[in-house]
């Protein structure tokens, strides 16, 4: 399944009802979807249709949509002749002439300069045409501003996908260090117990019942099972495709959590550096799911 990214662009133009008209949108980050969209007052019946077409192709971010309707070569004037009023004036005239003896010379020019006869109106737009015109404008730009976030989708997976594999090593890292972490203090037990029985028998049982408290106090298998568990998570919401970000920025948290309790635990300054670096891929990972639809 394909990864998308929450940013984008997309545009498109067409011609919808003699309409010369140009759609764009562009996304940024955002927790929850949020779409606004922006129309000519004239086009605001399809605002609601628009806005649905955009939430069926995204789920998350913040989303901007513009629409331009360039109207200057429509035929959306229509000239309309009083009918009743013009056959008023054209009898008036022919009674005019009858009763004066006067030449009715009148022309279609002379009647259209009447008062009224003549009236210019807005064509009366189609509007279910119209909406349906601009929705399927609107797709055409989200067909191209899905591509763009597929792209960038692919090269946010190849990065999380990377840094999980650092994360993997670095908790094998982990694993490595965790036991010397306890011979260690195996052996500065034993010199400290030496040094103060000067050469007396060191109770080994006692020994063995330190080493074994220490060791259940700084013992991190537990957190490293779990980031093991959590990278497979991730891997698994990777394959499964977008959406997924809100899963995965509640999954990150918990990445941070057994870092951070590893961090407090150990008491060996090779894993001490380990988990600053531990750290920095997932705050890194981290900041990669922000931008992951």
């Amino acid at each position: 399944m394909e990864i998308l990214s929450m940013t984008g662009y997309g545009s498109a133009k067409g011609t919808v009802e003699g309409l010369n008209i140009s759609a764009e949108l562009k996304s940024v980050n955002n927790r929850y979807l949020d779409v606004s969209v922006r129309l000519p007052r004239g086009f605001l019946f399809a605002e609601e249709a628009i806005k649905a077409a955009v939430q069926q192709h995204i789920s998350r971010g913040k989303v901007d949509v513009f629409l331009t309707v360039d109207s200057s070569q429509a035929a959306d004037t229509v000239v309309r002749v009083n009918e009743p009023l013009l056959r008023a004036y054209l009898d008036a005239l022919d009674a005019i002439a009858s009763e004066h003896g006067l030449q009715n010379d009148v022309t279609a020019l002379s009647v259209a300069r009447f008062p009224d006869v003549l009236s210019v109106e807005k064509a009366e737009a189609d509007q279910d045409a119209l909406r349906a015109g601009l929705v399927a404008l609107m797709d055409e730009a989200l067909a191209e501003y899905d591509r763009m976030r597929l792209r960038e989708g692919q090269k946010l997976r190849e990065d999380v996908e990377s840094r999980l594999v650092t994360i993997e090593a670095l908790v094998t890292e982990v694993e490595t260090h965790a036991p010397e972490t306890v011979e260690a203090y195996h052996s500065r037990l034993r010199q400290k117990l030496e040094s103060v029985l000067e050469g007396k028998d060191v109770d080994e049982a006692r020994v063995i019942t330190e080493c074994a408290v220490f060791a259940d106090r700084v013992a991190v298998d537990e957190e490293t099972v779990r980031l093991r568990s959590h990278i497979a998570q991730m891997r698994q919401m990777l394959a499964a495709g977008s959406p997924f970000g809100r899963k995965a920025d509640f999954l990150i948290q918990e990445f941070n959590r057994e870092a951070n309790t590893i961090g407090s635990k150990c008491q060996n300054a090779d894993i001490a550096k380990v988990v600053v670096d531990l750290k920095s891929e997932i705050e890194k990972i981290r900041e990669q799911i922000q931008n992951i639809e």
